[in-house]
């Protein structure tokens, strides 16, 4: 199995496999403090809403292993959390990871009794984020009909969580139960997660895939090619309306058009209570470059602005289920989240 994030309790530090650089080169980034944590989060070299989830949480161990030997051990940890959620303001997971392991310390008189309990935390998270993707992977999976083939965007998969995937979860447990055709990926511009990851994750499985280009799903659709669309999500609203990675919404409005599925597979920390709708939600805007260098060019052209949103929101009404390891959410019919949401940990 593909593991994105390997903690190293020796050193310590936590080692972050560089996503930008797969398939064509597997390097390990060393993360020894939690303002590097916090870049590999900023810049993407860690990606996936669940699994930028756990690398925050054990940013919090490193940052109180900065701070153990300092008598405003508490104060001088709030500056490196703060850093630590600035580094992508849309996927509500990192802010989870923080603030839970925020609450479970706030008891603890030194930094050695919270760091203790930190680390407790962030093995806790990682290993649940997986028993939780295998039972989204069952929920998800009886839903497709039988011989499914399912449109997926950008990565879901092992490379995007603790393992197993949400999304690529539900398609690896359709394949192995014998209820999975085929899958089709998008490319996803401008990082072209769908190309690079989704599509070689799903090779390595051995399960049928063809990559196409963003702007062909829609004519896949119409040409009956599709079953059923099954993507991730980065942040849940109340009401079930959902931020995910750009290009998602056209796919829910084509979708819709064809009368095929949409479903959203997330873990329950994703599902952000606080928030009742999708005009809540901070989109985070990336620098424009990051689309010329998908075209090859290192500079764009003058005279040219650019927009460059990482992600948008698909309005419940257009989402068939939510499916998250606490069960499955029918919001197009008005059903809201509250009860798949996380339950306050003990």
């Amino acid at each position: 199995m593909l593991v994105p994030l390997q903690w190293e309790e020796d050193k310590p530090c936590l080692r972050v496999l560089d996503q930008r650089l797969l398939p064509g080169e597997n390097r390990w980034l060393v993360c020894e403090n939690s303002r590097q944590v916090a870049d590999a989060i900023h810049v993407m070299a860690v990606r996936g809403a669940p699994a930028i989830g756990i690398a925050a949480a054990w940013g919090v161990v490193l940052a109180l292993h900065e701070v153990a030997g300092r008598e405003d051990w508490s104060a001088a940890l709030q500056e490196r959390l703060s850093q630590l959620a600035g580094a992508r303001p849309t996927a509500v997971n990192l802010h989870w990871a923080i603030t839970a392991t925020q609450r479970q310390i706030a008891g603890c008189e030194t930094a050695a009794a919270a760091l203790a309990v930190a680390g407790r935390l962030a093995a806790h998270i990682q290993a649940a984020d997986l028993a939780a993707n295998q039972r989204i992977g069952e929920l998800g999976a009886a839903l497709l009909p039988e011989r499914a083939r399912v449109l997926t965007h950008c990565n879901t998969g092992a490379l995007a969580t603790g393992g197993h995937g949400t999304a690529l979860g539900v398609v690896r447990t359709a394949w192995s139960s014998g209820r999975l055709q085929s899958v089709m990926a998008t490319e996803t511009r401008p990082w072209l997660q769908g190309l690079r990851l989704t599509s070689w994750e799903l090779a390595e499985d051995g399960i049928p895939v063809t990559l196409i280009v963003d702007s062909a799903a829609a004519a896949m659709m119409q040409a009956g090619e599709v079953d059923a669309v099954i993507i991730g999500a980065d942040r849940i609203t109340r009401r079930g309306d959902v931020a995910n990675k750009i290009g998602s919404y056209a796919l829910a409005l084509a979708a819709r058009a064809h009368k095929i599925p949409f479903y959203v597979a997330a873990p329950a920390s994703t599902v952000d209570v606080s928030l009742e709708s999708g005009e809540d939600i901070e989109i985070e805007d990336r620098e424009a470059g990051e689309i010329w260098r998908a075209a090859g060019l290192e500079h764009g052209i003058a005279g040219v602005r650019t927009r460059n949103p990482a992600f948008d929101v698909t309005p419940a009404s257009l989402v068939t289920a939510i499916i998250t390891e606490n069960g499955v959410s029918w919001p197009a019919s008005g059903e809201g989240m509250e009860l798949l949401a996380e339950p306050a940990r003990p």
